[in-house]
């Protein structure tokens, strides 16, 4: 017998994240793993993180510093904020969790484009508001369908820009604008996982929206240009009094040692960071080149990944070509989006490899289609 529990758990399922490396070395018999499923960095994470743990050996005995002060204080310094706005969490799955638990009650509703980030919907339901899902146009994030949506009921807007899993942006103005709109007493989530690596010069500075609309939550993750997502730590920026309520919700000492000195170090490496950076633009730019000419329709993304069309109507037969041969990418299906995939850019190396294979995945999968119809 099930002991007596909330009945929401009866609605819900676990969160299945992307395919690990460890679970795919067990069932393929192998380390040569590539995982470009994730949207992680496969660059690796700055040199400087290790010097950092070995300085510190001395100290991971001991409890962290649950106010993260040193780390506090760099990243404050790094957008030019006072320290009391903000908030650090292992990763971005905790900071949304945060905000749902801080600013969601049961009855509620809270608003997202989908497909995007499928956590928004575990975090509001787990706090038995209402979900409230707006499809995207052609994977254009626009926000009037966004605004209509909005009622007495609504109390959280979840906004991931630049949008997982296409990488389409919002601008400022087209932001600005919509805040202007939407009721103060609505939080505005701008979940920006992949900001680092925009090229748009209109892409929001969001950290200065704050001057002008105190209903704002910015989240950051340290998981992806830092390449530190095994560490789990992210960070939310606000104004100090939403901040403050959060706080009373916060998991006590819940940053590692590690992971603060980790991400310490990884902010102070700015030529890394840029080579990163860079790395992936260029990866982007050999995949739109390569789509090109096999005359595959795909979105420009201003994130670490790109979203394309197989021209098939499923995917994931093109995913089981990739993972027989130790790649991992992700089908479009888990999105909602058949035909489609979402490769991680990765090292020169790594994108030369998927991309030299994919003709051969793409007519291996159409050949078993063919044969499955007669």
């Amino acid at each position: 017998m099930i002991p007596t529990h909330r009945k929401i758990l009866d609605e819900l399922s676990p969160f299945i994240p992307a395919r690990t490396l460890e679970a795919t070395r067990q069932e393929l018999g192998t380390q040569q793993i590539l995982n470009l499923s994730a949207n992680e960095n496969t660059f690796g994470l700055s040199p400087r993180v290790k010097q950092a743990l070995l300085d510190h050996w001395n100290d991971l005995s001991y409890y962290p510093d649950s106010t993260a002060a040193t780390l506090r204080r760099q990243v404050a310094d790094y957008h030019q904020l006072p320290p009391e706005q903000l908030i650090f969490g292992t990763g971005s799955f905790q900071l949304i969790e945060l905000v749902a638990r801080t600013f969601l009650s049961p009855g509620d509703e809270a608003i997202a484009l989908t497909p995007s980030f499928p956590y928004y919907y575990n975090a509001t339901r787990q706090m038995e508001a209402r979900f409230v899902s707006v499809p995207l146009r052609d994977f254009t994030i626009d926000l009037e369908p966004l605004k209509q949506a909005i009622n007495d009921k609504t109390r959280v807007i979840w906004l991931c820009n630049p949008n997982n899993p296409a990488g389409g942006i919002v601008t400022e103005p087209t932001l600005r604008r919509f805040l202007q709109a939407i009721p103060r007493d609505i939080v505005m989530v701008l979940d920006e996982a992949y900001v680092d690596f925009v090229d748009d010069p209109d892409f929001p500075d969001s950290p200065r929206l704050l001057r002008d609309f105190s209903n704002l939550v910015i989240l950051r993750t340290f998981s992806k240009a830092y390449g530190l997502a095994s560490f789990r730590i992210g960070y939310g920026i606000a104004r100090p009094e939403l901040i403050e309520l959060m706080n009373r919700l916060h998991l006590p000492v819940n940053i590692s040692t590690p992971s603060q000195l980790a991400a310490a170090a990884s902010l102070a490496d700015r030529e890394y960071y840029q080579r990163v950076v860079d790395g992936v633009k260029a990866g982007r730019e050999l995949y739109y080149r390569t789509l090109d000419a096999l005359g595959l329709r795909y979105i420009r993304s201003h994130g670490n990944f790109v979203l394309f069309h197989t021209g098939l109507p499923n995917s994931q037969p093109v995913v089981d070509v990739y993972y027989q041969q130790g790649i991992l990418i992700r089908a479009g299906e888990g999105f909602g989006l058949p035909g489609w995939l979402r490769v991680t850019i990765g090292t020169p190396e790594e994108n030369r490899r998927v991309l030299a294979l994919l003709p051969q995945a793409l007519v291996q999968t159409e050949q078993r289609r063919t044969l499955q119809m007669i």
